[in-house]
């Protein structure tokens, strides 16, 4: 009888959004069939435990919700199903303790990606999950069935429910690379254009600076903005300059303002702090004292504690005479000036900005203009920067879509 065939379920893209949404139907006694275009699932998940896996983040959750910015409300109701605390007791399940970092940072006990991701797919095909490697989508063929090439050709394959987790478009040699927008545009899917996310920008050095600090650190800075709302705005963090402008967490965290200024004006106006911890009346008065012998380097150094990328930093920005005043030095050197005229391409971006609107799908993340699709993970309409917060949202969403995924095939066979 038709009733004993299995139910199967295609998921499309082998991330996390991807391998959760397989386990998650899997475990409501789904059939499932896993496809991507690269030779292994989870390439972009290994790239980023290469320098430590920064799984999640061990804030509290109102804060955790905040880092989504204006996706924070729907972002939360995913997470409200599956968080930071869940995604380290699944963890655990799989053998992997993780441990809390002094930045809130949360990281398996051994920092790696490969024990966690390798347990993880040995869960998976015991419990029946099947991978088909080598398999990248194409789209629909008119009678539904999923179009995939392969290195024998155009396969076409049916499916009772598909989950696309097909990711981004950043590092595209390594299977991301946005080309799922063309398929889903021409089925009517309301899409937002892809963007870069947590992404250096671009200022335009001197060859001095760019030749010499090129790569170096500035620590213990505070970046002051207007936001997307036009509201001044100022978070202490680090940064990098780099050959192109600069980049780095701090920069990652207030990215999307920045992105969006951009986009609005032509160009971002970005001050920094060099000196967070002083006052500027305290910082002129130190800066006034009688200099001798010394290079204004070497006062700088001596009077403002600036390093070498800092002072370069003020000598870039500042023209002669701010530098024979204290005064001005001072205010220059707590609110130095870099206007950022562009975020670097999306192929270098960390992450991705834009996707499958969260309006074109319900609460089970099924695409309104597609029954039995259901969309998952950074190819959706959400952002964050790095931290932890990327990862543990593309899970969430994962869970949300396989379970999702799961019951509607079990609705649809009931009637």
């Amino acid at each position: 009888m038709t009733t004993n065939i299995p139910l199967r379920l295609a998921i499309i893209g082998g991330g996390p959004a991807g391998l959760m949404a397989a386990e998650a139907a899997c475990a409501a006694g789904i059939a499932v069939d896993l496809y991507d275009a690269m030779g292994s699932v989870g390439r972009k998940f290994l790239l980023a435990g290469k320098g430590g896996l920064n799984l999640t983040h061990g804030e509290s959750f109102a804060a955790f919700v905040a880092r989504y910015g204006a996706r924070r409300e729907e972002v939360a109701c995913w997470l409200r199903a599956f968080d930071a605390d869940a995604l380290r007791t699944w963890a655990r399940g799989l053998g992997v303790e993780t441990f809390v970092g002094s930045s809130g940072r949360v990281f398996p006990a051994d920092m790696k990606a490969a024990p966690l991701l390798r347990r993880w797919l040995h869960r998976l095909r015991a419990g029946g999950v099947a991978f088909h490697m080598h398999h990248r989508w194409l789209g629909w063929r008119a009678d539904g069935a999923l179009r995939f090439a392969t290195p024998d050709g155009e396969r076409a394959i049916a499916a009772d429910a598909t989950v696309l987790a097909l990711g981004g478009a950043s590092w595209p040699k390594l299977g991301s690379d946005g080309t799922w927008v063309a398929p889903l545009r021409a089925m009517g899917v309301d899409l937002a254009p892809l963007q870069s996310a947590n992404c250096g920008f671009e200022i335009g050095w001197s060859e001095h600076l760019r030749s010499r600090f090129a790569g170096a650190p500035l620590k213990a800075v505070a970046a002051h903005w207007v936001d997307r709302h036009g509201v001044a705005q100022v978070r202490q963090g680090e940064c990098v300059l780099s050959e192109y402008g600069i980049e780095g967490s701090l920069v990652y965290a207030i990215g999307a303002d920045l992105r969006e200024r951009i986009a609005q004006d032509g160009q971002a106006m970005l001050h920094l702090d060099l000196a967070p911890g002083v006052a500027q009346a305290a910082l002129a008065e130190r800066l006034a004292a009688p200099r001798g012998k010394h290079s204004l380097g070497d006062w700088l150094r001596r009077r403002a504690h600036l390093d070498a990328a800092k002072c370069a930093l003020v000598f870039e920005a500042t023209d002669k005479s701010a530098l024979a005043d204290p005064a001005a030095l001072a205010a220059r050197i707590k609110a130095l000036p870099l206007t950022l005229r562009a975020p670097r391409p999306l192929a270098e971006a960390i992450s991705t900005a834009g996707g499958v609107r969260l309006e074109a799908l319900d609460e089970r993340l099924m695409l309104r203009a597609l029954p039995g699709t259901f969309c998952a993970g950074e190819m959706l309409d959400w952002e964050a920067p790095t931290g932890g917060y990327l990862l543990t949202a593309c899970f969430a969403s994962g869970l949300l879509a396989g379970r999702g995924a799961a019951g509607w095939l079990t609705a649809s066979r009931r009637s």
